[in-house]
């Protein structure tokens, strides 16, 4: 009772064969929970984003024990590894097919993202042209759907 679609189709063409990420090390972030603003949990005035406490009297400028961490510099990831994504590639943001062109002898570091206003029907041409030049992209199935329905 398994029905076979266009959309699982055109992803075994294109899932045949795909390019291989260069990066070898494994990606370790030093933090992965976002670093929140002071007392932005009790104001409803003060948004979640971080901002530097700059009061005399700020118990976390002043770093007292067992309040929010600032951010600094020891947080950051290693320069090897920075931008990549899971998959071992870094994202490259592609509004149609001339941009593919680019990334052609690059596609074992960079990944392809179509961006999200691109039409459906330029969308599939850009997917083709990506399986020709073997390029990862990394939301080749997004809006696909919509197509098959008419």
């Amino acid at each position: 009772s398994f029905l076979v679609t266009s959309q699982e189709q055109l992803f075994k063409q294109i899932g045949e064969k795909m390019a291989v990420p260069l990066l070898t090390k494994k990606i370790i972030k030093k933090r992965v929970k976002r670093f929140i603003r002071p007392q932005s949990d009790r104001r409803i005035c003060v948004k979640q984003s971080w901002r530097r406490p700059k009061g005399i009297d700020s118990r976390v400028r002043r770093k007292f024990k067992g309040v929010t961490l600032m951010p600094n510099i020891g947080y950051g990831s290693d320069k090897k590894t920075r931008h990549y994504l899971p998959n071992g590639f870094k994202k490259f943001l592609v509004h149609n097919v001339k941009d593919l062109e680019l990334l052609m002898m690059h596609n074992r570091t960079y990944c392809a993202e179509i961006a999200h206003n691109v039409s459906t029907r330029k969308r599939k041409d850009i997917v083709e042209r990506a399986a020709q030049l073997d390029i990862v992209v990394t939301n080749k199935l997004a809006r696909l759907r919509s197509q098959e329905d008419e």
